[in-house]
């Protein structure tokens, strides 16, 4: 954790030569809109207006979570060691997509609550899943420390193989109840306006996640003011995970990339412990949950999709990047003003 300490502000003369970059090609000033600023805030955390995304990595985040037993979720916690193991073997949503967008995936066992033997899953386990938040901590702090210098651990290694941006993903039964729970109270917003169906519960489910909430920020009394501590309280080791990456992210200057609702509770956590990892982060997507657009507005980060998704894994953060290629091949090699009979345009106000 005291690698922290380190973080810095993202370069500002290199987010002013990507944008000198963008006025000198021939089109309309800014005609790319929130694309071209999105180039610029990677050249700034990159440090250079060359910007590289060739090297692309999805790291899902997988854990279990003890609410589970509370009944708030349509399907039971062995579900999450499926699906990572679908992950590690390549099969699953994200891994469709990935192929797709040129990214690679990582799966990594952050606190599944039983060991699932895989040579390409990776293992952070910091414990067996996590306690019932209904009842009592979820965790030691000393726990969701480990765990967030874990996900940081990620983001140093990914760096040293030349990764040039992260996109977060998670899997993990109950993870939409944890992360509801820490919306709630990051966001000052009682639980039934952040708590959604997740993976599709009934009304009478809804219902009952929104009570288990309510008792588990009764029972433990979080602080939004102590993110650490309100992680330890209420939240589960992939989000703990995925806020080490945030973290690391911007200690080791790596776009990361948020995904849908949990991702960006995770986000939110970060910047909380050091407002400067904000930063470093890029909004994907408006997550079809009801916290997702409230956490982004928090962050003071505009997503550039809008497409109602809710499946996790990444599969949201992912779809930023074909975008990006698509704002990077007119950034690199469209034609320019110098090379043309035309007068540059200029900003009039």
């Amino acid at each position: 954790m005291d690698r922290i300490s380190r973080i810095i502000s993202t370069d500002a003369y290199a987010a002013r030569a990507a944008h000198t970059q963008w006025n000198s090609i021939a089109k309309p000033l800014g005609s790319l809109g929130r694309l071209e600023t999105a180039i610029e805030k990677i050249a700034a955390v990159q440090g250079c207006a060359d910007v590289k995304l060739n090297n692309r990595q999805v790291v899902v985040m997988c854990a279990d979570n003890g609410v589970v037993c509370e009944g708030i979720t349509q399907s039971d916690s062995t579900v999450t060691a499926i699906c990572a193991a679908a992950i590690a073997e390549g099969t699953s949503n994200i891994n469709c997509m990935a192929e797709a967008f040129g990214a690679k995936v990582t799966a990594v066992d952050a606190g599944m609550n039983c060991d699932v033997d895989h040579p390409r899953l990776l293992r952070k386990k910091t414990a067996y899943g996590t306690k019932n938040i209904a009842s009592g901590a979820a965790m030691h702090i000393s726990e969701a420390e480990q765990a967030i210098s874990y996900g940081m651990d990620i983001v140093r290694d990914l760096k040293q193989t030349g990764t040039d941006i992260i996109v977060t993903g998670e899997m993990g039964i109950g993870n939409t109840t944890t992360s509801a729970a820490i919306a709630s109270v990051l966001l000052g917003m009682p639980p039934r306006t952040v708590t959604g169906r997740g993976a599709g519960l009934d009304g009478a489910g809804l219902e009952r996640k929104i009570s288990v909430i309510e008792k588990a920020i009764a029972v433990n009394k979080p602080d939004a003011d102590k993110p650490v501590e309100l992680l330890a309280k209420l939240g589960g080791f992939d989000l703990a995970g995925i806020t080490g990456l945030f973290l690391g992210g911007a200690v080791y200057h790596i776009p990361i990339v948020i995904d849908g609702m949990i991702s960006a509770a995770a986000a939110l956590l970060a910047s909380k412990i050091h407002p400067l990892a904000r930063e470093y982060m890029l909004a994907s997507h408006t997550s079809g949950e009801p916290a997702g657009r409230l956490l982004l507005e928090k962050l003071r980060l505009s997503p550039l999709i809008q497409a109602e998704m809710r499946l996790g894994e990444g599969t949201g953060g992912i779809l930023l990047l074909p975008l990006l290629d698509g704002a990077l091949s007119v950034y690199r090699h469209s034609h320019r003003f110098e090379n043309l009979p035309m007068e540059r345009y200029v900003e009039l106000k």
